[in-house]
């Protein structure tokens, strides 16, 4: 691949933009950005956010490392990631997602029935929110469809929300669904939402799915419930044994993510979102070798499709700071959330079907950066 050079054109000062382009990890500079060509007819043209893509990701994936092996911060040089709050590049490795796999979908104190899964992944994703799930477990005891209650349940929300606690997650949006249900609180129409649901048989339908795109059509097909939020369901209910869908099946791109691909790709060749993103996955280790990068997978899982789904989204947000000029559908210029690490370490555990937990119990981090390296 080649490319053109130029020189740099970085400002003087000690703003935190300006500092970034310094970064060993991360190189900020401006350049010509490659031409990637595609199977397609047409080149994707890439701009310099692109190739910040990669970086990211690699050094974003080294962090999750050096915090998993034990050490002590800092985890990274690079000052926007010291600075502000980024998801991992696993979807699965972030903190949510690691609490819904090991403390809401596989429990050995609570039912394994694909009913008794979906009831849980749903009204735990209906809010997001680690604590509102414990709330609920402490006021009501264990969670199963089979002892369900609207007003129970109704009744803890409501009480949290009197005491001015947000009982939903800020990760994104839940539509009030007052429309389609007839309450005035937006828990309530969820409640009813989740109800329908399990009416209509949405489980034993999601467990009888050939492909992850017929669930996420099962799931798309009830009030509220779009696109983003249908295929973020689907991915959660993938992580049980109800379904068994590759992540490398099927993709639908965000709002962050679109953001993220227009700022990466100044000419899609004709590829549609979802197009670019499979491509991104295509490329993961070629792309990361044309860069001179050490990516380390995790624990021999390559990026799936999600996962880069979810990077665009951060890149959207890095490239405020690294690439200010660059242009996005929204149009948001800053970062909100800074970054401040949590007190409790997590013992990552992952869906088992994936075959890595083995790999993590014997203290072995079986990647490309770590190979020799165990646990401490």
């Amino acid at each position: 691949m080649q490319k053109s050079k130029r020189s740099d054109s970085g400002k003087s000062g000690k703003s935190l933009e300006s500092q970034v382009e310094t970064q060993p990890t991360l190189e900020m500079a401006e350049r010509n950005a490659p031409v990637v060509v595609s199977h397609h007819l047409a080149p994707v043209k890439t701009t310099a956010v692109y190739d910040s893509y990669w970086r990211f990701a690699s050094e974003r994936q080294l962090i999750f490392y050096r915090r998993a092996l034990g050490e002590g911060a800092p985890w990274t040089s690079n000052r926007v990631l010291t600075t502000y709050k980024f998801t991992n590049a696993y979807r699965a490795s972030d903190r949510v997602s690691q609490f819904l796999i090991r403390n809401v979908i596989y429990r050995d104190d609570l039912p394994k029935t694909p009913e008794e899964v979906v009831f849980r992944i749903l009204l735990f994703k209906l809010f997001n929110k680690v604590e509102t799930w414990l709330d609920l477990e402490a006021n009501i005891g264990p969670i199963t469809f089979e002892e369900y209650q609207f007003e129970r349940i109704d009744r803890v929300l409501s009480r949290a929300m009197s005491k001015g606690l947000r009982i939903y997650s800020a990760a994104y949006i839940m539509p009030p669904g007052g429309s389609a249900f007839g309450y005035k609180s937006k828990h309530q129409n969820h409640l009813k939402l989740l109800e329908t649901m399990m009416s209509q048989d949405l489980p034993m339908k999601l467990a009888e799915a050939r492909t992850m795109q017929q669930g996420f059509e099962l799931l798309r097909a009830f009030p509220t419930i779009g696109d983003f939020l249908a295929y973020q369901f689907i991915t959660d209910v993938n992580y049980s044994e109800v379904t068994d869908f590759s992540e490398m099946d099927f993709v639908i791109p965000g709002p962050g993510a679109r953001d993220g691909l227009r700022k990466c790709f100044a000419d899609s060749g004709g590829l549609s979102d979802a197009e670019l993103i499979r491509l991104m996955a295509d490329r993961q280790e070629e792309e990361c070798n044309r860069l001179g990068l050490e990516f380390p997978s995790l624990w021999g899982r390559r990026l799936q499709l999600i996962d880069c789904q979810n990077l665009f989204c951060e890149i959207d947000k890095y490239a405020r700071v690294a690439h200010p000029d660059a242009v996005g559908l929204t149009g948001r210029k800053r970062i909100k959330q800074k970054f401040a690490p949590k007190a409790a370490p997590i013992e990552f555990w992952y869906p088992p079907k994936w075959g890595i937990n083995e790999a993590i119990e014997r203290r072995q981090v079986p990647n490309e950066v770590y190979s020799s390296r165990p646990f401490e």
